[in-house]
């Protein structure tokens, strides 16, 4: 396959001029699932052949990589929004709700909602994705959601620690030690991550020390929820324990900026669930003058985030987060993928998997100047036409 009459194309390759890599007037050859060549469209190889997908003169990226989702759930919290918005304080109990409603739910019902957001998803530029548990908080039910998870990504993360499991009420300690025992030897072979929700209402330092240690000795790379709700201590414990990313952020402490950067933990912001959970917007400038990667997330989930829409992420880091475009689209793509410890996604270099997007637009940097508008045309995933 041959992209060409492609405008701008972000490639996020630091060989070439910029942040972003960008190549004006550019094709990209596919062959099979991968990228094979990319550059300028006066210079295409001989010998390139088949299908032709034409620009027409559009910006193309790499597809987005979001890097933090809870997909597999059952139930609404529609009501809970109404009321947050009518002026009622985000807690972090409400997830048990949804806890409720998954565990009743049968597997074709996880399966089928699931797959609806995934493919809302990459309608709208996500070609890879992660997906965490979370919403079983058993034994059987965090491994048949990380089970179902793994039909939709190589990216399963195991969270059992997101809240206090409702059968163990007023025993967190209890909790905590069925997670990092039994609970994560039925679920370290499902996932490739495990993470936990470090803020009042969930675990404190201690216990979200225990579980991660307990899932780093299984084997597993980690991830935390941090600095949400207050400053905290999960930014400094993402640090100390060398987690892949930190996510939230949205009340950084002093030095917790130069901690993540210093120990090289990615800090993925998710500016949707603070827009609706009317928090104030993470600090993106402070994080990057610190010399932090910085990633860009949905972090769609049914209670504080419902949506799947990385160019709504996009627009928001740059109009509200005063990250620049180039930052912005760089975070949603390589960025995100570093927060996954990936360098074959969020890039489109000879080799990496062929997922890229075909913009409506001339210019990346529509995606924040046109924020709301379906600018998405064409989505190729893995190598294959998969919208438009």
């Amino acid at each position: 396959m041959l992209v060409e009459h492609i405008g701008e194309l972000v490639t996020n390759d630091p060989a070439r001029d910029g942040a972003l890599g960008i190549v004006r007037d550019a094709a990209v050859a596919i062959d099979g699932e991968r990228i094979a060549w990319v550059g300028a469209r006066g210079a295409v190889p001989e010998g390139v052949d088949g299908p032709r997908v034409d620009a027409r003169g559009g910006a193309a990226l790499p597809g987005f990589v979001d890097s933090h989702t809870h997909l597999v759930f059952a139930g609404d919290r529609t009501a809970e929004f109404d009321a947050r918005m009518r002026g009622e304080r985000y807690e972090a109990g409400g997830i048990r709700t949804t806890v409720a409603a998954t565990r009743a739910a049968s597997d074709n019902e996880l399966r089928a909602n699931a797959r609806r957001l995934r493919d809302e998803a990459l309608r709208t530029g996500t070609t890879h994705i992660e997906i965490k548990s979370g919403y079983g908080l058993d034994v059987d039910d965090e491994a048949r959601l990380l089970s179902l998870a793994g039909e939709l990504t190589d990216d399963v993360t195991f969270l059992g620690g997101h809240v206090v499991a409702p059968e163990y009420a007023g025993k967190p300690d209890e909790y905590v030690d069925l997670v990092g025992g039994e609970m994560l030897d039925a679920c370290a072979p499902l996932a490739r991550w495990a993470d936990v929700f470090c803020e009042r209402g969930a675990f404190d330092e201690d216990q979200s020390r225990a579980i991660l240690t307990a899932a780093k000795e299984r084997g597993l790379g980690l991830r935390i929820h941090a600095n949400q709700l207050e400053p905290g201590p999960g930014a400094r414990l993402a640090a100390e324990l060398g987690a892949a990313s930190a996510d939230h952020l949205t009340h950084l402490g002093p030095g917790d900026a130069e901690s993540l950067a210093q120990a090289g933990v990615v800090a993925t912001l998710v500016p949707v669930a603070d827009l609706s959970t009317r928090s104030p917007w993470p600090d993106a400038r402070a994080l990057l003058d610190a010399g932090a990667t910085v990633a860009l997330a949905t972090d769609c989930n049914p209670g504080t985030s419902f949506t799947t829409n990385m160019p709504v992420v996009v627009a928001l880091a740059v109009t509200a987060m005063r990250m620049t475009p180039a930052e912005a689209v760089w975070s949603a793509t390589a960025g995100s993928a570093r927060a996954l410890q990936r360098f074959d996604v969020g890039t489109l270099q000879q080799g990496a998997r062929a997922d890229l997007v075909i913009l409506d637009a001339p210019s990346h940097v529509h995606l924040a100047y046109r924020p709301g508008v379906p600018l998405v045309r064409t989505v190729i995933s893995a190598g294959a036409v998969v919208h438009g």
